[in-house]
């Protein structure tokens, strides 16, 4: 078995722009450190076009949200900047607002434990993420080569950077 910090076809470090981002909750910033944590542990991820350019990874990932695009800047096993990959997110707005409204109901449900409501409110949850993280993988298709676990955590990401307070 393949050691996995030798792997090129991984990102290795993850960064996000914060510099649009005024507060976090407690919830937020755990969801986030976890999203960062297993991104980098285990992910699935070649830029097309970097590759085709020469660059090679591992990566290095810079996430930012500015006028309405996701801009995921590249840097690639040597330190080299590998461009960046442009992405609208008109097509993600209801996701990402009826994401948060639920995570919203289910930091809510936990700190008043039912077990049905919790689980009820996590079968949504996980099938809203799913849907969007399914709509990201579209998104990215013909850019990036990313598994299903990759861009789920990716747009827990983006979930994190359009937080304005």
């Amino acid at each position: 078995m393949q050691d996995p910090t030798t792997r090129t076809d991984r990102i290795a470090h993850v960064e996000l722009d914060d510099s649009t981002i005024l507060s976090r909750s407690e919830d937020v910033e755990r969801e986030r450190t976890a999203a960062m944590t297993d991104l980098v542990a285990d992910n699935h991820f070649v830029p097309l076009r970097a590759v085709e350019q020469g660059h090679g990874g591992p990566w290095t990932l810079r996430l930012s949200v500015a006028d309405g695009r996701l801009d995921l800047w590249l840097r690639d096993g040597d330190g080299v900047e590998a461009g960046a990959i442009g992405l609208g997110l008109a097509r993600f707005r209801r996701d990402i607002r009826e994401y948060f409204a639920i995570c919203d109901s289910y930091y809510k449900a936990v700190r008043n434990p039912s077990a049905q409501e919790i689980e009820t409110i996590d079968m949504a949850r996980r099938a809203i993420h799913d849907r969007a993280t399914r709509q990201l993988q579209e998104a990215l298709e013909g850019k990036v080569d990313a598994d299903f676990a990759t861009a789920r955590r990716l747009f827990t990401l983006i979930c994190v950077l359009h937080i304005k307070g």
